[in-house]
């Protein structure tokens, strides 16, 4: 028997079992500040227990959608998950609000390579958009950066090395300087044709971070003499660090600013004693005909594990209003991934 109840936000970082941030009280602090409410959860099923954040948000009349980043941790229910995630779901329809027709898993187990994704066939429906990058790249940091730098392709070490050369300069910098990377971003956005929140999204990030005892964040940026050429945003959550932002000019990209705030992150991230380093996203595969295949070849040339997550898998509480939801989303997806790219 599985039951649930709610508990203080700070109770999140304390209790939970997951590791990822997404599952943290300053993460759903941040997603209150632009249109989302949470709701903590503690849940007990025999001899297991664990936390979990959910966020809610409010559609027209009343609806609403349950959302889970990163959860619950893979371990709960291991023997059959998908029957774990049910019970869950259903315990769960008594807490969250009478207008919520559906609950949105964003799945932390994975697989490494080749090998398929973990998936459900009976009563999870598969989301038809992805929130979370369901294919990423982790960096095991725990024997230091030489052994990293050895383990790179041999190109990524040469770019390294080229940026050093040209004379190219990175610095750890103050927050006040996250308008200039904004500025970067939208260009990168309007290169790469991808969509980016507003100026404030970030801002409220490293205000909310600023104190945080156990998560930082920090803002690397690369410039030649006086130019701007790129920067990146990283997270250092307990022993992980996560690459979430990036960005650079459309000006001397030959110099490889990116690959010299890459190893000046991963030096970085060794120094605080992390043990990880995610890329936090990939294109599913090497297809050199994907529209993100640069992406690919840029973030597993610093090597790694490559690892695909199931991504969003849904239980609906109302199965007419999740199909309607369902056919608008595809709409969606079809606008975001062919039309607007064309």
């Amino acid at each position: 028997m599985l039951i649930a109840e709610r508990i203080p936000l700070d109770e999140l970082s304390s209790r939970g079992e997951s590791s990822s941030f997404l599952q943290t009280a300053f993460w759903a602090r941040h997603k209150e500040r632009f249109g989302w409410k949470s709701e903590a959860i503690r849940w007990k099923r025999e001899d297991q227990e664990g936390t979990l954040l959910i966020l809610l948000r409010t559609l027209p009349a009343g609806l609403v959608l349950a959302y889970v980043p990163e959860g619950p941790d893979w371990t709960a229910g291991k023997e059959d998950r998908e029957t774990f995630l049910v019970e869950l779901s259903q315990e769960l329809r008594g807490i969250l609000p009478l207008g919520c027709f559906f609950i949105r898993y964003d799945l932390p187990e994975f697989s490494v390579f080749d090998e398929p994704a973990p998936s459900f066939n009976t009563v999870l429906k598969k989301a038809p958009l992805d929130i979370q990058p369901p294919d990423t790249v982790v960096l095991d940091l725990s024997q230091g950066y030489e052994p990293l730098l050895r383990a790179m392709r041999k190109k990524t070490r040469y770019n390294i090395g080229l940026a050093a050369k040209k004379g190219v300069r990175i610095e750890k910098a103050h927050p006040d300087r996250l308008d200039d990377w904004y500025s970067l971003y939208r260009i990168t956005a309007q290169r790469d044709k991808i969509g980016i929140h507003p100026f404030a999204y970030y801002e409220n990030l490293f205000s909310l971070l600023s104190e945080n005892k156990e998560s930082r964040l920090e803002l690397f940026l690369a410039s030649f003499e006086e130019e701007l050429l790129a920067g990146i945003i990283v997270l250092f959550h307990k022993n992980e660090a996560t690459y979430l932002y990036g960005a650079s000019s459309n000006e001397k990209r030959n110099l490889m600013p990116a690959y010299a705030l890459q190893s000046f992150a991963l030096k970085e991230a060794v120094s605080r004693g992390c043990t990880t380093y995610d890329m936090f996203g990939i294109p599913p595969s090497n297809d050199p005909d994907h529209p993100m295949a640069g992406l690919y070849r840029f973030k597993t040339g610093f090597g790694g594990e490559i690892r695909h997550k199931p991504g969003a898998w849904d239980y609906p509480y109302s199965r007419l209003l999740y199909l309607v939801y369902r056919l608008l989303e595809s709409m969606r997806k079809f606008y975001h991934k062919r039309w607007k790219k064309r």
